[in-house]
Parts: structure tokens; sequence; C-alpha cells
């Protein structure tokens, strides 16, 4: 069946879709011998589609999992520094599975992680809105004060973001919603209403929550987890 190049790309499980228009546009991808363009469609079952030059790979069964990260790992594959990386605690998980977007080295809790092309793009396109919660234990700035000044929030650094929704848990500690996912936001938010942060931990990620998940260890989606990704 025709679809689109990108789509069969991702859905063969070698990179996301947006990686796939990438290597589209460098004329690193090839259908029967010639040189592709963005948004010309292939069907994976009779054409041959190759990128630099190799055959695309068969699509493995997908796996989908969630790792609860602990602070100290970089969310990579491979890091030219030599630091600890989530791929090593996802090693026993019977497939290559990449991070579906990112939690900072010294941030914790949930992070999905999949060899499906198609649900990573869904989960991260920002046309998508996929809510995330996290856990703040801060110092600094009143509470009060400082939830108002997080919830008011629309201009990040310049980037345009939706009003972050902000609960109290208790003494120095903040429920924290973001609707986006730009790089430290939740750490850029609390620097500006004079926060300190000195644990971050993301607990839920659109209908997916951490519970009791330990530290370091990782599941297998649910079916009815996989069907909400599927859906967005």
């Amino acid at each position: 069946m025709l679809q689109r190049l990108q789509k069969c790309i991702a859905q063969s499980g070698l990179c996301s879709r947006r990686a796939a228009e990438a290597m589209i546009e460098a004329g690193r991808v090839t259908v029967n011998g010639e040189r592709a363009v963005l948004g010309a469609s292939a069907d994976p079952e009779t054409d041959e589609i190759c990128v630099d030059g190799a055959p695309l790979p068969r699509a493995e069964k997908h796996v989908y999992i969630m790792l609860h990260k602990p602070r100290g790992y970089v969310t990579t594959l491979s890091d030219e520094q030599g630091r600890r990386t989530v791929a090593e605690l996802v090693a026993d998980a019977g497939a290559r599975v990449y991070p579906v977007g990112r939690l900072d080295l010294d941030s914790e809790g949930l992070l999905l992680l999949t060899n499906d092309g198609e649900a990573a793009h869904a989960l991260t396109h920002p046309s998508h809105t996929v809510d995330k919660v996290y856990h703040v234990t801060v110092s600094g700035a009143p509470l009060e004060d400082a939830a108002e000044i997080i919830r008011g929030v629309t201009d990040l650094d310049g980037e345009a973001v939706r009003p972050a929704g902000v609960q109290i848990l208790g003494a120095g500690r903040l429920a924290v919603t973001i609707h986006e996912g730009k790089n430290r936001q939740v750490r850029r938010l609390c620097a500006k209403a004079g926060l300190t942060v000195h644990r971050l931990v993301r607990v839920s990620e659109g209908k997916m929550k951490l519970g009791n998940l330990k530290q370091g260890t990782w599941r297998y989606l649910t079916k009815d987890e996989i069907s909400y990704i599927k859906q967005i």
C-alpha cells in the first residue's frame, strides 16, 4: 500500500518520522534506485527503499516501555563524554528502543522508549498536546507567589508557551503541568519565579502514570496505554 516515504521509514523502526524527513531532504534516501524527494510515496512491500544505500529493514515487532529514569543518566543511546545512558537500563527490553523526548541529566521519572517511529512522532509533534506532570522540590520565593508567576508565563525566553498548571503539594513541593516539551522548561519556569530546583520528577505523560515503578527499572506499556498513544 502506498504511503508517505517518511512514514515507511519510521514504521521500519529505523528512526522517527521527523528524522526520516531530514534524511530525505539530505538526499540519503532512494526508492527503486532513484533519489527520493520530500512528499514522495512508496509501497514498503513492493518498492526497494534504501537509506545511505542500505535497504530499509523490515518492520520489527513494536516494543513500548516506560522507564523510571534515575538522576545521573543522559537520555540518549550513546554519549561521547562517557556518561551513563538510559540505553544501559533498558538493554534487556528485547529490542533496540529509542527515547521519546528527553529528561535532562539531573531529572528523574517517567521516560518512554519505543522502536515505533510513528508513536514517537505522535507523542512529540508540536501539533499534539500531551500534558506532562512534574513533582518539583524547590526553595526560594514563597510558593503561593511563585505559583502565580509560573501560571502567568506565556513567553519563555522568546518562545511562546501555554500557561502551566501549578499545584502546591506541601512545604517546598509543587506539581507543575506543562503542555509542550521545551528544553528544561520546568526548570526555566521555576527560575523565572525565583525558585531553585532541588529535585524534579516526571510523574505522568498524558494518561500514562509512573505509579510505583522503582527507580532504574522499566515495564512494558499496557494495551490500554498503547491504544492511547495510537489515538493521539
